[in-house]
């Protein structure tokens, strides 16, 4: 069964409407994700501010108490500096500054005077750099008025939003199409097997299925390793031989970036065929932007998809 490699002449209709499938959501869900990621990072500034006197003592004191609070002071200079920019400015160990924004923890394996000295170092280039313009009060040398704490409050916490509003929304788009198939299979009365603890790819029962799962499949060198798959999915009418059917859900929001991306699933699927033969059945889960070069590409290695804004094509993968 095939529902949309074997028909052409469709998918340029497929892709205009997959296109504002897309849109359509991405105008609902953009702004408001960008308006509670921006107030996170509001408070996260004026929580920085207050913690480091005003902007006036980036020391040590203040970045031994709260080591993430670099990620933060890294968007009020003037120009706001990558992570990677800061440690060769400052002239310190990489896995250091990495440590402290995403752990928020300090490094453990260097001595006491090390440490602070390298931490000096940060504080001397974050203090440099800090943006003067927008933070009016350090020539006054004192407390920044409400008005003016909003303002630059707001201001940093753009510069921090943008950096990560695009990871927020890829994250949003990945959930809302597994919960779709989740929805989808469940009104089929599947069911989803994430409590069994005895779970097995190789033994799924008829009419089950898996969110997130791997799937042991073979390198061309014949080494073994595990596929990463989004859902299998065990059909009703399933026999002892059969295998899961495997999703991968896929979404762009620009044509640019898919051409690059197209050779994954190609080697995806050549793994696992090497491990179950033809029999195994890789199924794309298709929304946005994705054009005919794509599905193309897609269709010559054998592989079949089902566009988010058609799901019921799912039936005709063998669902």
């Amino acid at each position: 069964m095939a529902a949309n490699n074997h028909s052409p002449g469709r998918w340029k209709a497929d892709i205009a409407q997959s296109v504002d499938f897309y849109n359509a959501w991405f105008l609902e869900a953009a702004p408001s994700t960008f308006r509670r990621l921006r107030a996170e990072a509001a408070g996260r500034v004026r929580a920085a501010i207050a913690a480091t006197n005003h902007l006036h003592d980036i020391g040590v004191t203040a970045l031994s108490a709260d080591p993430e609070v670099v990620a933060t002071l890294r968007m009020a200079t003037a120009p706001p500096i990558a992570v990677d920019r800061l440690i060769g400015l400052a002239q310190v160990p990489g896995s250091m500054v990495k440590r402290m924004e995403k752990d928020n923890a300090l490094p453990t394996r260097q001595s006491a005077e090390e440490l602070e000295s390298n931490l000096q170092a940060i504080c001397d280039v974050l203090s440099r750099l800090l943006d003067r313009d927008l933070f009016v009060w350090l020539g006054r040398g004192d407390a920044p008025t409400e008005a003016e704490l909003d303002r630059a409050a707001s201001v940093v916490a753009d510069r921090m939003t943008g950096a990560v509003t695009g990871p927020a929304l890829r994250g949003a788009q990945e959930r809302r199409q597994l919960d779709a198939i989740r929805g989808w299979l469940t009104a089929r009365e599947y069911r989803d097997t994430a409590n069994d603890d005895d779970f097995r790819f190789d033994a799924m029962p008829p009419g089950t299925f898996r969110v997130r799962t791997n799937v042991p499949a073979a390198l061309p060198d014949d080494r073994d390793v595990n596929i990463p798959v989004d859902v299998a999915i065990m059909p009703h009418d399933a026999g002892a031989r059969d295998y899961p059917v495997l999703l991968e859900a896929k979404s762009a929001g620009d044509f640019t970036n898919v051409n690059k991306r197209r050779k994954e699933e190609a080697a995806k699927v050549g793994q696992l065929r090497r491990a179950y033969g033809r029999r195994i059945k890789l199924v794309l889960f298709l929304g946005g932007y994705f054009d005919a070069g794509y599905l193309g590409y897609e269709a010559a290695e054998g592989i079949d998809w089902v566009w988010e804004h058609r799901i019921d094509d799912f039936e005709n993968v063998g669902l």
